[in-house]
């Protein structure tokens, strides 16, 4: 029996709290001390740990336990309020960096390649690769500055969600074109099938757990044990029946439970959970999938128009979809950065594209580059452009 995961988890909880506590020396989101953290510990530098298949899945958990921990603390009224507005920054935001991505790709995808897909198939992915967004990496920033039941943080929570569902359709209809095994008719009637699921559960789940839990003033662990149970569940049942993001899953079972009385317990114990172990594993995990190939002149200068064209269609896209419904230009802004974040979702999608043949194997450094940029620098964004005019002091982060 091996017990490197012992050495490997270990590492990468003392170089996450190490580095995260660097980073709040120098005034940045202690998040960005964890990312690099990985990218230093992994193949990218140094090479001490390895992806394994325990730190994947243990990672998994850490990024379905900080969108149910989201879900806790989220205000149920504001995000209804803000749901049209969710809906509109989410499909400008992804129509804008598509269309970005599209117009990058069609530049330098000029030369011969060995796919057997069109090219204007391959473009049309690459665009498709910009629009996802990772909203784990702005979630604990706005944790740790105290924003995220703001109006800007929940706009960016309904609209991260919007888009994921809008980022698996662009997705399908994609790879259907180029894999005529996949039908589209079916995935969209799985998506809509989840939220029809969901609904229906969460009025049953109301009535049992919530009213349970409203029984007694006592704080329980058993209430801890099954929040997180049902956190998992429903999760799986996102991902494995009907093809939807395990965090979308989670998210939502979190918004049920934040209707108990317990919700600050439960959210309390879920916190410690999350900061003990499997955030810091999570956060890490993004570097260690980080390997930098050799690249040339020409995809040198594409990895860096990409990354502009990333940044700046998101900005452009969510700010102006949050500023049509109303918010104002410093949350329009707010908004915009907090959906810049690519993360591990761009890596996931870029992999499943290259599957299929829809993207070269000279464009994966490019984009590697531009995910490990982009969820670095947006933290750092974010720090900006939630800073009170009044006073150069943030509230006092939480430490993870």
């Amino acid at each position: 029996m091996h017990y490197d995961y012992l050495f490997f988890v270990a590492i990468i909880l003392m170089s996450t709290k190490v580095l995260g506590l660097a980073t709040k020396r120098i005034n940045l989101p202690q998040v960005v001390g964890a990312l690099m953290a990985g990218l230093i510990l992994g193949p990218a530098c140094l090479g001490l740990v390895e992806k394994t298949e325990f730190i994947s899945s243990l990672s998994e958990i850490g990024v379905i336990v900080l969108m149910f921990s989201a879900g806790l603390e989220t205000d149920i009224g504001e995000l209804k309020k803000c749901g049209k507005a969710s809906f509109i920054i989410a499909v400008i935001g992804v129509i804008v960096p598509l269309l970005g991505g599209f117009a990058v790709s069609a530049l330098f995808n000029t030369g011969e390649n060995t796919l057997t897909t069109s090219k204007f198939l391959q473009n049309i992915f690459i665009g498709i690769i910009l629009t996802a967004t990772s909203v784990s990496i702005t979630v604990e920033t706005l944790k740790e500055l105290g924003k995220l039941s703001t109006r800007a943080g929940n706009a960016i929570l309904g609209a991260a969600l919007i888009d994921d569902i809008l980022g698996i359709v662009a997705l399908t209809v994609v790879t259907s074109l180029a894999n005529p095994e996949v039908e589209i008719a079916t995935v969209l009637l799985k998506i809509l099938g989840f939220f029809v699921f969901a609904a229906l559960f969460g009025v049953l789940f109301h009535i049992l757990f919530v009213r349970w839990t409203d029984r007694t003033t006592e704080k329980l662990h058993r209430y801890n044990v099954m929040s997180f149970a049902f956190c998992l569940l429903f999760a799986y049942i996102a991902e494995a029946f009907f093809g939807v993001a395990d965090i979308t899953g989670a998210f939502l079972a979190g918004i049920l439970i934040s209707t108990s009385t317990k919700n600050k317990y439960i959210s309390s114990r879920i916190e410690t959970l999350s900061y003990m172990l499997l955030s810091p594993v999570f956060f890490a995990s993004i570097g260690l999938n980080v390997t930098l190939p050799k690249m040339g002149a020409s995809i040198v200068a594409f990895a860096g128009l990409l990354l502009v064209v990333a940044v700046l269609t998101k900005i452009i896209g969510c700010g102006l979809g949050a500023k049509i419904c109303g918010y104002s230009t410093k949350e329009s802004l707010q908004v915009g950065i907090g959906m810049v974040s690519r993360g591990e979702v761009a890596l996931i999608v870029a992999n499943k594209g290259a599957a299929v043949g829809l993207m070269s194997a000279n464009f994966f450094g490019p984009i590697v580059i531009m995910v490990v940029i982009t969820t670095i620098i947006t933290p750092i964004l974010l720090k900006i452009v939630f800073a009170e005019k009044e006073s150069s002091e943030l509230p006092v982060a939480k430490e993870a």
